[in-house]
């Protein structure tokens, strides 16, 4: 497959067959993601890959855990609710979905199944948690290569006929996945990846998220015509806009 054929095809996969993942090929497509690009070629990252009745024992704690009010908790600060532009589109995306779904704004029950799901981790067959060891911390560029890993697992898997979506509410209950999944004390938790076979009669695997034009974050300095300035959207305006829409 063409690069960009791979890397503009692929889509978030968030509802899966109930067909499970072979062991090899969830091998053959690390074998090929752990040559994504790696800081100084430190390799910081685990893979623990997860299916079964241990995944299911993480789907129904991370549920529990939310639904008795037991705050998120990561192994690593970041920043839980996003403002100005990137709420936008963060939302823009939300929208997209749910207007797929034929989920209603006052529809309060399939909103909350929504979001279920994600702590259910779509309910792929397979999960692949990513962690690095602690004492990297602070670790802000390892866990830059893990992004870039996460990247090139999600590719090779599209390749594979499988489907991905980089899952961070699968790990806000940290302490949940590292019980079933059996992760050492000194590793910390990235993020996971829900894995799995395509169910192409899901409808919201056919929502694509849009990208910004490169005028909006691009700048370009030291070429013959004069530096380009970038043009910012305007954020709170769009916003406003999105939340009425929702």
């Amino acid at each position: 497959m063409e690069f960009q054929q791979l890397i503009k095809g692929r889509n978030s996969v968030r509802g899966y067959l109930k067909k499970p993942v072979p062991r090899e090929v969830i091998d053959q497509i690390i074998e090929v993601a752990k040559w994504a690009p790696s800081s100084m070629n430190t390799q910081p990252w685990y893979v623990h890959v997860v299916t079964g009745a241990p995944l299911d024992r993480i789907r129904q704690g991370n549920m529990e855990n939310m639904v008795s009010g037991v705050p998120p908790k990561r192994d690593f600060p970041m920043k839980e609710s996003y403002e100005g532009i990137h709420r936008r589109r963060q939302v823009d995306v939300a929208i997209q979905l749910f207007e797929a779904m034929g989920i209603e704004r006052d529809d309060k029950e399939r909103r909350t199944d929504w979001v279920m799901r994600g702590f259910r981790q779509f309910d792929a067959p397979v999960s692949l948690v990513l962690t690095y060891d602690k004492y990297l911390e602070p670790a802000a560029i390892s866990h830059f290569d893990l992004g870039a890993l996460s990247h090139a697992i999600v590719l090779a898997a599209w390749e594979h006929g499988l489907g991905c979506v980089i899952n961070g509410q699968g790990i806000m209950q940290s302490s949940v996945v590292r019980e079933h999944a059996g992760i050492p004390d000194e590793q910390s938790i990235m993020i996971c990846i829900a894995m799995g076979y395509p169910d192409n009669s899901f409808i919201a695997n056919s929502v694509k998220s849009v990208r910004e034009d490169n005028k909006q974050f691009v700048r370009y300095i030291g070429f013959d015509e004069p530096a380009s300035s970038l043009n910012p959207v305007d954020a709170d305006a769009d916003l406003t806009r999105a939340t009425e829409n929702q």
